[in-house]
């Protein structure tokens, strides 16, 4: 008679494969998971109270910090959300550099995830490719505005600094580099037997359970869901250009693989118009009191980041501090399917869901 035990083993919180630090309590029958608790708060910094005490100014450092993969994109939730509920009118250029930088953040929070999740699986030389290119676009806005991770750009009312001289003639040029650099990735990954016998049908969901689980970005759209904040409530500029929201049909990682990999092919097809279209002069910065005072209310702005709806909710009393904030983070909403995924999976493949998954702690914890 064979005697089986069931073992308790902690994934994390100080494992490579989690991304951060975060901590998954699994119980193991043999190789297959029975059971699967994930563990956060490792890194919570209090962000969404320590707000009450900031000017709306003063938040904007510490959006950076949230999902540091895509620290642009934060950066625009919150001012979104302040110009909504102020009614601010935005300069047209102001709102081009807006959309080329979450254009250029996505493809390098991409471009991180890919090479990331293709270490996790067993292949080194894609993250090595993937941090070579992506120092293109880092390399960016490090001339945009002085910083490399943490960009502190916009400002309620326009961005901070104005493109330098000869800015939009490198992202022009970047444009073509990456789209070949695209097709090199696909000929190395794509195909490989190996690496789609570790992701093919694993972590399967259908769209249904992803509407229940409130997934969003490629999470959602990889089970048939055609949902994008660009396009289905279009903000900033967006609906001026013309692109494509890739969906699957599967629900697995190797959809939400593609998925990720398209929207990079379609993020350059955005930035390509968006340079054509650039205004030659103009403000970047619109009309806005020297103390910004948000009017008595309540709103609630959302944008399609990298990893799906990040959404900004403020409470204001008319004062120069929200009364409350609260954010919409996508890592922490799409994590809650994870202990659902791992029932009956392998260890193995408790790295490719999680992996596929895309999070980044700093914005899970908040």
């Amino acid at each position: 008679m064979i005697r089986t035990e069931e073992l308790l083993l902690n994934v994390g919180p100080q494992h490579p494969s989690t991304h951060g630090v975060f901590r998954i309590v699994v119980k193991l029958d043999g190789e297959i998971i029975t059971h699967a608790d994930p563990v956060m708060g490792y890194l919570h910094r209090g962000t969404e109270k320590l707000a009450e005490n900031l000017s709306y100014t003063q938040i904007i450092p510490y959006t950076d910090r949230m999902d540091y993969v895509s620290a642009m994109t934060n950066n625009y939730v919150l001012v979104h959300a302040v110009e909504k509920l102020m009614q601010l009118e935005i300069p047209e250029r102001a709102d081009f550099l807006r959309l080329i930088v979450m254009e250029l953040q996505r493809i390098a929070s991409h471009m991180v995830w890919w090479g990331t999740y293709l270490l996790d699986i067993g292949a080194m030389s894609p993250f090595l490719y993937a941090f070579r290119d992506r120092e293109i676009i880092i390399n960016l806005f490090n001339e945009l505005c002085g910083a490399r991770l943490t960009y502190n750009y916009m400002r309620v009312g326009g961005v901070k600094w104005d493109a330098p001289e000869g800015w939009i003639e490198k992202v022009r040029d970047f444009i073509p580099y990456m789209r070949d650099k695209l097709d090199e990735y696909t000929n190395l990954v794509s195909g490989n037997e190996i690496f789609l016998a570790r992701i093919k049908g694993i972590g399967k969901y259908d769209a249904e359970t992803a509407i229940a689980y409130g997934l969003s970005g490629a999470n959602l759209r990889c089970t048939g869901v055609n949902w994008d904040l660009r396009k289905d409530q279009p903000y900033c500029l967006y609906d001026r250009f013309e692109f494509d929201v890739p969906v699957g049909t599967n629900g697995d990682c190797y959809d939400r693989y593609l998925i990720r990999f398209e929207e990079m092919r379609q993020s350059l097809r955005i930035l390509e118009q968006a340079v054509e279209q650039f205004p030659a002069e103009g403000e970047i910065m619109g009309k806005v009191p020297r103390v910004l005072r948000a009017p008595e209310g309540e709103v609630y702005a959302r944008i399609e980041a990298p990893r799906g709806e990040i959404g900004c909710y403020i409470v204001s009393k008319g004062k120069d501090k929200p009364y409350r904030l609260k954010f919409r983070r996508p890592s922490f909403v799409n994590l809650q399917i994870l202990p659902k995924l791992l029932v009956g999976e392998t260890m193995t493949n408790l790295i490719t869901i999680l992996g596929g998954i895309d999070i980044v702690v700093g914005e899970v914890d908040c």
